[in-house]
């Protein structure tokens, strides 16, 4: 089956602490985005890229694109008032409905392409692949009561890529008529009815919201560029 990534970078900075988009900082001497493409371009050449911008922030992606040389192939999609809607006008610009598409944090630079591969390669069996690890620490359900321990084993923290069908996507999106009430694309596509499959992530796979992620994410990819 053709593959297709559709990659989401509509964060505005928030938690960044940052008047720049944490897509666009630069980390490890590019922009994060950037990283991001590199890493799906990496996997398939072939593979067509659509990245899901802010209407706002396509100017600044094009000068950016122009100050770094960056030559990825890739399209430039207008991205929704959340994120639903954003993948949404996403897939929508892939006309073979029979492939499989990887939808992708902006924000996550530190997929690897072992990931990506298993990912396409569960989907193409499954319907679906979603990333996902273990939880670490101890958790506890904050209740009207106060708090409940609970085992840790039965949770999983969600990554992406968020693996699917195309067909499954398109699916779940003409089922349900509100979308800013799903945080990723496996509850939605299961609130439509689908059985999700989980994968093993990669707990290097951050999503970078935070200062202290930013470093993170630039000693790892400044380790990765060494190794090269």
């Amino acid at each position: 089956m053709k593959k297709h990534a559709v990659i989401v970078a509509g964060g505005q900075g928030s938690r960044m602490q940052s008047d720049i988009p944490k897509q666009f900082l630069e980390v490890a001497g590019k922009p994060l985005l950037m990283h991001t493409l590199e890493i799906f371009f990496s996997f398939d050449v072939s593979m067509p890229l659509w990245l899901v911008l802010p209407q706002s922030e396509h100017t600044r992606w094009q000068q950016l694109c122009e100050q770094y040389d960056f030559q990825i192939p890739h399209y430039v999609v207008v991205g929704g008032s959340c994120r639903p809607e954003s993948v949404y006008k996403g897939v929508k610009c892939i006309n073979d409905k029979s492939c499989l598409v990887a939808v992708h944090d902006g924000v996550r630079p530190l997929v690897d392409v072992q990931l990506i591969e298993r990912s396409f390669s569960v989907a193409e069996k499954q319907g679906s692949a979603i990333a996902a690890v273990p939880l670490k620490d101890s958790i506890r359900e904050v209740t009207k009561m106060g708090s409940v321990s609970r085992n840790r084993a039965d949770y999983r923290l969600m990554q992406t890529p968020q693996t699917f069908q195309l067909s499954w996507l398109l699916d779940a999106y003409d089922k349900l008529d509100t979308l800013s009430d799903f945080s990723d694309e496996a509850s939605l596509v299961e609130t439509a009815g689908r059985r999700v499959t989980l994968i093993e992530g990669n707990y290097q796979n951050i999503k970078v919201t935070t200062p202290e992620d930013l470093w993170v994410a630039e000693a790892f990819l400044k380790q990765k560029a060494s190794q090269k």
